[in-house]
């Protein structure tokens, strides 16, 4: 098969498309033929060495995949082969046309939905809904997302909107802040911008949550924001070290649901058509430099995607 192989730490220019070996399925697992796979911002760091994990070289980046169950392993129901599925892989064999999946790990792709939804939801849906549920925004109340153009903070700014919250959706760009305003943001703001907490304080008076997902002075800025007791949402530190609440704010920590059941609530609001995720950009397998670089330039909005068999980037 091809795949997408890191042999070496390095730039983008360190994946290099290849021909390997096909996987084969163990007890307990299945072998997914790959329609797409997902791409995450953590990949490019692990790429770099430089993020929270280390990969054993030689290694295929790729954790999500959504395709066709074509074996089984022992143990498995061959009722499976033929199924439409999307699957976490432990982190690793997703830049593939084949890829071995635990039986366990699979979910039903819900009939309408494509396979490109069902991996832009399977990491960044199940982040979004589990911290949704945890920081519970209610109707009338103002709700900050950092990072709104992106794939788990658009999927917020949604889930907010929904919940009747009043969103505004913080973002770098102006195609960004166009984006969580067409999903329902009622401000937008350039947090690259020194006034942007002016701006936000005068149009709400303080905020009732926070979804930080940047950190840094960004981060600490937005805390800085909420009312006394209102809720802060750590869960990522795209701009710097993750903040670190204060005794004045409420921190809001993640809900006992299983990460399987938050991906499957995910696909089913995405199919009931009240959750939309933004795919940015889909690339050829044989472009995943390409699509690591885009991602590390910030060049692209939402959901980056490759497509191991056919198709072109967008």
């Amino acid at each position: 098969m091809r795949a997408v192989v890191l042999r070496r730490y390095g730039g983008p220019e360190a994946l290099v498309a290849e021909e390997v070996p096909d996987p084969v399925p163990g007890a307990g697992q299945v072998l997914v033929e790959v329609e797409v796979a997902g791409i995450t911002f953590v990949e490019t760091q692990i790429r770099a060495d430089r993020g929270p994990r280390r990969a054993s070289l030689p290694a295929i980046l790729g954790n999500g995949v959504a395709g066709t169950v074509s074996a089984v392993g022992d143990g498995v129901d061959p009722a499976l082969e033929g199924t439409r599925v999307v699957s976490t892989l432990g982190g690793h064999g997703g830049y593939a046309e084949l890829a071995v999946a635990g039986a366990g790990d699979l979910i039903p792709i819900p009939e309408g939905l494509s396979a490109e939804v069902a991996v832009a939801l399977l990491a960044d849906g199940r982040t979004a809904v589990g911290l949704s549920a945890a920081a519970a925004p209610r109707a009338g109340e103002w709700v900050l997302v950092e990072a709104a153009g992106g794939g788990v903070g658009s999927l917020l700014v949604q889930l907010a909107r929904d919940a009747g919250a009043r969103v505004i959706g913080a973002a770098s760009s102006v195609a960004k802040r166009d984006l969580a305003a067409g999903l329902g943001a009622e401000l937008t703001v350039d947090y690259t911008d020194p006034g942007w907490t002016d701006v936000v304080r005068a149009a709400t008076g303080g905020l009732d949550v926070v979804f930080d997902g940047v950190g840094g002075e960004i981060g600490a800025a937005a805390q800085g924001l909420l009312k006394d007791g209102g809720r802060l949402s750590v869960y990522g530190m795209a701009g710097g070290p993750m903040t670190t609440p204060d005794a004045r704010v409420t921190a809001v920590g993640w809900p006992s649901t299983d990460l399987r059941e938050l991906s499957r609530q995910a696909l089913e609001l995405a199919a009931r058509g009240r959750l939309r995720p933004v795919i940015g950009a889909t690339y050829p397998l044989e472009s995943a430099a390409e699509a690591h670089a885009a991602i590390e330039a910030r060049t692209v909005t939402g959901k980056t995607l490759l497509r191991p068999r056919t198709g072109s980037a967008t």
